[in-house]
């Protein structure tokens, strides 16, 4: 598809990345401060102090400061929209079905309920309003799905740190503040905020959100889907499902099985109407409802709309590059914007206001996003159609619960650890990066676990690839080295277990913890592993520095912009490891990255007692 829209003259994320080299090294070193009409300053040798006296630490400090805080807003914004969703739905203001009961009854219980006699919508609700408080407290007092559901010895440990958020809110408002002019002069401090915000990011950015999907939407169900360009078929109505936001994305899949629409669309000469993932919006939809083929992350998302196969491309939130629109007005694509926070110039804006006040006509907005792929379906020109012929198959929907039970419980899983038949588990998952080889560096990375008997847990946009080329299938095995094939032959598993989006990371780490507290070990000393070797998004920031306070390093193939202070290199590379149980390692060197990865499994499984 490169090659394609270059021969079309298309310009794509990797053309534009071309053109911006050779990149302003002030910018790669996080030595650049833009906070004030004074500068911007530039921290060298040269010139060792801004023009308010803050040096290379301190600058280095405040920029990564508010990456983080940038991470922490964008999963708890899309986050935000959820919950409205559920205590929507809670109260019959919007005609939502809240499918995840057991999941609502559960979260409840962690948090003390008594749902006994007490129905789903008034346990939801109750639960709604506590992830809220989380997420948007003002006044100093307990994150309450913190102390209900973090490991005890960490959440000790953060209270030694002085460390705990007061709530999400805070935390970013406490973030901006901080690193604003004469304020927080302190590197220490600054960097004692920054893991402040990345429990904020990890206890409600993340899980909430991830609990708010799951107790509307209902818990993942392991299917086997079809993905890659190939998966797109032109005899159908194609509808592009781009963003992070799952509301009117499963909106729209509903709306597009009513008989009207799909009459309309045979009308029109289409067999019906598909759907197709960019990002993780498709891959929340799917996992929930699914009837959607995941083809692309966010730096892929361009060839996808390259094959003039798409008839309306839907975007709500984040990694919606303003490119779409360039290459969507070489084609027929429309394009359609669904929240306030995401506009783009050109595009049609069906959505949420504000103040999400119409969350009730949702499924009015849904059919109305339909019925404009429909009707531009007969403007679809087959001249400017080329889709490749590559697809693949894969399993996806992976859980807590379905992982465990495919090793007939916990202990069985724990078991295989103990063995040695699994060396460790890595949570694979972040962004893309054309400053790499885009998306081989992370399959150079997983092939070299496999070979090492190491199972890996996908989501979000780095488990593209992996779908793609057919590492989420059973038949995979072969991948894997000799003792972890056996294992996946025996349970029928992948040597890759995709468990959905960004966010669900939270997965990843309820599994590394479930597994923990059957071992009877500390989490930090348990075989796991965080790695998202092309990342390139401020959240990234936030996912690997919340395993880190988890006590699980994180390892990648892009440094962070941190290079420009030593201080703040130290603390990132080595000091976290005596303070957290967990440092981050950067490897440009993808087998050499991945090396060091089942190193440091090795070291905690002599640090548990196990073979090596």
């Amino acid at each position: 598809m490169i090659v394609r829209l270059n021969e079309i003259g298309v310009k794509t994320v990797f053309d534009r990345f071309d053109e911006q080299k050779s990149h302003c090294g002030f910018g790669l070193e996080g030595t650049c401060c833009t906070l004030c009409n004074i500068g911007p300053c530039n921290i060298s040798p040269r010139s060792p102090l801004g023009a308010c006296g803050a040096d290379g630490d301190i600058v280095v400090a405040r920029n990564i400061l508010r990456w983080m805080a940038a991470g922490v807003a964008a999963h708890g914004a899309r986050g935000r929209e959820v919950l409205l969703a559920l205590k929507a739905a809670a109260n019959g203001e919007a005609p939502i079905a809240i499918r995840g009961e057991a999941k609502v009854r559960a979260v409840a219980a962690s948090f003390g309920m008594d749902t006994e006699g007490r129905s789903v919508e008034e346990l939801a609700d109750a639960v709604v309003d506590i992830l809220l408080e989380d997420l948007s407290r003002a006044v100093p007092a307990a994150h309450r799905t913190l102390e209900a559901l973090a490991p005890p010895e960490r959440v000790a440990l953060w209270r030694s740190l002085d460390i705990l958020p007061i709530g999400a809110y805070h935390e970013v408002f406490e973030a901006l503040h901080r690193t604003g002019v004469g304020t927080d002069g302190d590197r220490d401090s600054l960097l004692r905020h920054l893991l402040r915000c990345g429990l904020a990011f990890a206890w409600s950015s993340s899980l909430g959100t991830a609990l708010a999907m799951d107790m509307l939407y209902g818990p993942p169900r392991r299917d086997r889907i079809g993905t890659n360009v190939g998966a797109i078929d032109t005899d159908y109505v194609n509808i592009a499902l781009h963003g992070h936001s799952p509301v009117m994305p499963t909106a729209l899949l509903g709306a597009a099985e009513e008989e009207e629409l799909v009459a309309l669309a045979k009308a029109n000469g289409a067999k019906g109407i598909r759907f197709y993932g960019i990002c993780c919006s498709g891959l929340s939809a799917l996992y929930r409802h699914g009837g959607v083929s995941p083809l692309a992350n966010a730096v892929g998302a361009e060839l996808v709309l390259g094959t003039g196969a798409l008839d309306l491309w839907v975007a709500d939130v984040q990694d919606v590059y303003p490119s779409i629109m360039d290459v969507a007005s070489c084609f027929h694509t429309k394009v359609v914007t669904t929240s306030e926070s995401c506009r783009l110039p050109g595009a049609i804006h069906i959505g949420f206001d504000h103040h999400h006040s119409n969350l009730g006509e949702i499924d009015v907005l849904a059919r109305r996003i339909v019925r404009l792929a429909v009707d531009n379906f007969p403007l679809r020109k087959a001249a400017n159609v080329c889709v490749p012929q590559f697809s693949a198959e894969a399993e996806i929907g992976f859980s807590v619960e379905n992982t465990t039970a495919a090793f007939g419980g916990g202990a069985g899983l724990v078991d295989a650890l103990r063995r040695g038949d699994i060396r460790g588990i890595v949570n694979m998952v972040g962004c893309n990066n054309p400053k790499v080889m885009y998306e081989k560096t992370t399959t150079d990375v997983a092939d070299a676990l496999l070979a090492e008997n190491v199972l890996i847990l996908t989501n979000g946009c780095a488990s593209f690839p992996l779908l793609k080329l057919g590492y989420c299938l059973p038949e995979a095995a072969d991948k894997a080295g000799e003792r972890l094939a056996r294992t996946l032959r025996e349970h029928a598993l992948p040597p890759v277990l995709h468990m959905g989006e960004c966010l669900d990371n939270a997965r990843a780490s309820a599994l590394f913890r479930a597994l923990a507290d059957l071992s009877g070990a500390p989490l930090p000393s348990m075989p796991f592993a965080y790695s998202s070797p092309e990342w390139s998004n401020e959240k990234g920031v936030g996912a690997a520095l919340g395993f880190r306070l988890l006590g699980i390093s994180s390892f990648h193939c892009i440094p962070p912009p941190i290079g420009g202070s030593a201080a703040v290199s130290r603390f990132f590379y080595e000091e976290s490891g005596p303070i957290l149980g967990a440092v981050m390692v950067v490897d440009q060197d993808p087998k050499a990255l991945a090396a060091k990865i089942v190193a440091d499994i090795d070291r905690r499984r002599a640090a548990v007692g196990w073979a090596v």
